[in-house]
């Protein structure tokens, strides 16, 4: 197949495709990760998964392994347009070198004269945002929250041991994989879970935290403050801050002003509110948001039999 095809052609001869669940088969498809020889012809192409301002995301199957993947195609024209080329190759450089069970997997990337492709773990129950807009209320239980909450933290503090600052966590950044488990999806590049979301040269504006609206230097707390985002709009439906008029939206951000709704519990206010102040270093860590009461009181078995919510094996996890 001539790589050169415009992929909205490939759909004309793409078929369904069924993971073969072979345990190793994605360490065999990591190994190849800097295999200079990826060419589409390794892949056979599904069904479009999702699409975005850079390109699309297809089901794809490696042809040796029968491993599916999904395939992530940008385009260079747009991403050259957008001066954005850099910022590419250091998302790439951070992605493929992760591993967590709550961070989706890079399993490497080629490219040819128009497209950049990305091989990526596929995440078979889809994106997060999607499954919120389609609870009754538009909003998740607690019990469902709380997990949710001790993933995300996890997966944080191992990028946060490795420098790694994702800046930008909310509902369109994040899949769904086979068990359920959430998997933080994008590093840059968000295709999976087009939106119609306020967007800065920082990200999105509901999510930034005090010290970006402001312009002041930030560091991994950002985060801290995202996640009490997350967890807010998870419970209620919408982001604490959102507003009609974007200079509103940065008062209220800016002076930390925070309203709930009478169906949030104590619980769930307080893990908010510890997440969602002015100061930085005031914020709750990561640490104490997977042993917070709230969260404990609601785990399921499988999040808390993970190895990597156990403190006492992290360390051990994080130097691998």
């Amino acid at each position: 197949m001539d790589t050169k095809q415009p992929l909205r052609d490939l759909q004309n001869v793409t078929k369904p495709l069924t993971a073969t669940p072979l345990a190793k088969t994605d360490v065999k498809l990591e190994n190849e990760r800097s295999k200079p020889k990826w060419t589409l012809e390794n892949f056979e192409i599904g069904r479009p998964l999702g699409k975005g301002k850079f390109g699309n995301v297809y089901l794809a199957r490696e042809k040796k392994s029968k491993f599916v993947v999904a395939l992530k195609v940008l385009f260079k024209s747009q991403l050259q347009k957008s001066h954005l080329e850099h910022q590419l190759r250091r998302e790439i450089e951070i992605q493929s070198h992760l591993r967590h069970p709550n961070i989706l997997r890079m399993y490497g990337y080629f490219f040819d004269e128009t497209r950049v492709y990305l091989i990526l773990e596929y995440a078979s129950k889809g994106e997060m945002y999607k499954f919120l807009m389609a609870q009754p209320l538009q909003r998740f239980e607690e019990p469902t929250v709380a997990n949710y909450m001790a993933q995300l933290a996890d997966a944080l503090m191992y990028c946060h041991a490795r420098k790694v600052i994702h800046r930008d966590i909310k509902p369109e950044n994040l899949l769904l994989g086979a068990n359920g488990d959430v998997k933080i999806a994008d590093f840059g590049w968000s295709v999976h879970a087009p939106s119609s979301r306020r967007t800065t040269m920082c990200g999105t504006l509901d999510y930034l935290a005090p010290e970006m609206v402001e312009g002041r230097s930030h560091d991994e707390r950002v985060d801290l403050w995202t996640l009490g985002i997350l967890c807010y709009e998870f419970l209620v439906g919408k982001p604490p801050f959102e507003e009609e008029k974007t200079d509103l939206t940065y008062k209220r951000i800016c002076s930390v002003d925070l309203r709930f709704p009478a169906h949030v519990t104590n619980g769930a206010r307080d893990i908010i509110s510890k997440l969602l102040k002015y100061q930085p270093e005031e914020r709750l860590d990561l640490k104490s948001i997977v042993h917070h009461e709230w969260v404990q009181q609601h785990l399921t078995s499988d999040v808390k039999s993970n190895p990597t919510t156990k403190l006492d094996q992290r360390c051990k996890y994080y130097l691998i």
